[in-house]
């Protein structure tokens, strides 16, 4: 079993609120966890995918709730049934201000967005995303990216590795998915059909009332989005290039990105930056190994020699930046910047002093200034603000490319596997 990182971090919230909602793409790893902490801390588990605790829970929210007791519990698969959100609000009014932890809940969807969801839970609930395993946890590392950024001095460790592009390659087809980590190349291929067609259809249907042959529509667009990884997201391009409706389009995406299939970076529109900025969302698929099996790229020499690997590799680094935020000291916003000159920054990491680190992807071993071009554009029109600017690629070497005003810096991609 693969240590998560953000393990510490979820009991520490549970010592300080009284719902801890846990969230996160299917089979990323979140019943696992959840056992082991409500095993280390005493809790009760309650699964709502089990029919007769499913069937309480949806027949009598109120008596569900009133029946565990007042003892701390885990509600596993909780998007399941929503109807127990006002028995647990209500529950939770009644709590003392001392008791915290009292309920844990895990979901695969993010349910306190969804259009059914009528009624949030109150200010004591924390939120965390858990996501397939980063580069880091795949290694047993303790190795924080935001925290490496956040440093004052960006300096590259002693151990770092080497890796070929081959490597980086099947790293992306590899994913991060925690069950077929150790399968071989046929078994991920049907592990990641019956995910598909199984529990992504069951999940959808939870949250979205779908009407006529939706299943069909998802078929051909969940591979077309995954194509766009790391592009931006045009709604009516989508809409024309399967044709189908753009309004039916734009809510099945909004659908997929509450159950963490994919996931859109908005831009970064802030003070001068606004009037400029190309105001489009980027698109980017939660797992690389999941839009690699979309796009039917098996082995690493096919990734290669696609149009797809410069957007996936993007993909990649976007995803880890996310990962690493729910065990990082720091937390940050993500998004992504571009212009009407077609200058680009892949991600927009904003702190919470609004202090800005651009990043760009780059597929190639060299690098040269001219790579700097969109991060210099970036650093024109939020000033003072921006920190410094990276371009990660495939080299070995940590490069100065500062211009005499802001540092810049390749860095290399490998720091990942640190």
């Amino acid at each position: 079993m693969y240590k998560r990182n953000s393990e510490k971090l979820i009991i520490e919230l549970l010592q300080d609120f009284r719902i801890l909602y846990l969230t996160g793409p299917r089979q990323a790893g979140k019943t696992t966890l959840a056992r082991k902490i409500a095993q280390d801390l005493g809790m009760q588990y309650i699964s709502l995918d089990e029919q007769t605790a499913f069937a309480s829970a949806q027949n009598d929210p109120q008596g569900f709730i009133d029946s565990l007791a007042n003892q701390p519990v885990v509600l596993d698969e909780f998007q399941y049934a929503p109807e127990l959100i006002r028995a647990i609000k209500l529950a939770s009014d009644r709590l003392s201000p001392q008791e915290r932890g009292r309920f844990f809940l895990t979901g695969s969807a993010d349910i306190f967005s969804s259009a059914k969801t009528q009624e949030a839970l109150p200010g004591h609930m924390a939120r965390v995303e858990l996501y397939p395993l980063s580069v880091t946890e795949k290694q047993a590392s303790s190795f924080n990216l935001i925290d490496f950024l956040l440093a004052e001095k960006i300096s590259l460790p002693d151990n770092l590795p080497l890796l070929s592009r081959e490597q980086i390659a099947q790293a992306l087809i590899d994913g991060g998915y925690p069950e077929i980590q150790d399968k071989g190349s046929r078994a991920k291929q049907i592990w990641y059909k019956s995910y598909l067609h199984g529990r992504l259809f069951k999940d959808f249907e939870s949250i979205y009332s779908a009407k006529g042959d939706y299943h069909t529509k998802l078929e051909s667009l969940i591979p077309y989005l995954a194509g766009l990884s790391g592009n931006l997201l045009k709604y009516a391009s989508v809409a024309n290039d399967l044709g189908q409706n753009d309004k039916v389009v734009k809510s099945y995406i909004e659908a997929l990105e509450w159950m963490f299939i994919i996931k859109r970076i908005h831009p970064y529109v802030k003070n001068r930056a606004k009037r400029q900025t190309i105001g489009i969302a980027k698109m980017h698929t939660v797992d690389t190994g999941l839009a690699c099996h979309l796009l039917g790229l098996k082995k690493k020499e096919q990734l290669l020699d696609s149009m797809y690997y410069g957007g996936m590799l993007e993909n990649f680094v976007v995803m880890e930046c996310f990962k690493h935020l729910a065990w990082s000291e720091e937390t940050m916003n993500i998004y992504h910047f571009r212009d009407k000159r077609k200058n680009e920054v892949d991600i927009v990491l904003e702190q919470e002093d609004n202090r800005l680190i651009g990043i760009e992807v780059k597929a190639s071993s060299t690098i040269r200034s001219s790579d700097f071009k969109g991060l210099q554009k970036f650093a024109e029109l939020t000033g003072n603000q921006f920190k410094c600017g990276l371009v990660f690629y495939t080299g070995s070497r940590l490069l100065p490319f500062g211009d005499g005003n802001r540092p810049y810096f390749a860095v290399p991609l490998s720091i990942l596997w640190v």
